[in-house]
């Protein structure tokens, strides 16, 4: 099929692909999407009683469990995007984990007008950002996988 592109942004598109179509480039978008994930288990998990703290904080019972639990998900999904071995999965579970828990820790709407609505609610559109890339990372894997 023959692309009905400008023949400078055909070149220009395949020069961009070059670099970024590489197992490289790739790998490090995955690494970039998972890495608040990775530092969010490893701090939680070096600090057991700030986690429990944290999901007493937002309401989630029992703590030590919900504890444990996002430890295992913030390790164990990256593990699985990073390594390739069921990427869709550990994506899918970050998308549906970082949806959620959106929902919970940033309810920017209760918040009354000011700097702390603004900067919720910028966190809030940004986490639904990631929710999409997750999203897409599952989308393309088991679209591969169909091949």
């Amino acid at each position: 099929m023959r692309s009905s592109w400008p023949p400078i942004e055909r070149t220009f598109s395949r020069a961009v692909l070059r670099v970024l179509g590489g197992a490289s480039a790739r790998f490090a978008g995955y690494l970039g999407l998972c890495a608040a994930y990775i530092q969010g288990g490893v701090a939680k998990l070096s600090d057991f009683g700030g986690a429990v703290g944290e999901m007493k904080h937002f309401g989630i019972a029992p703590a030590s469990i919900g504890a444990v639990l996002v430890i295992i998900l913030e390790l164990s999904a990256p593990t699985l995007i990073l390594s390739g071995r069921l990427r869709w999965l550990g994506a899918l579970a970050l998308a549906v984990f970082t949806m959620l828990a959106t929902g919970i820790a940033l309810r920017f709407w209760q918040l009354p007008p000011g700097a702390a609505r603004f900067a919720a609610t910028n966190a809030f559109f940004e986490h639904l950002g990631l929710v999409g890339g997750f999203l897409l990372v599952a989308w393309l894997d088991l679209q591969e996988r169909m091949q």
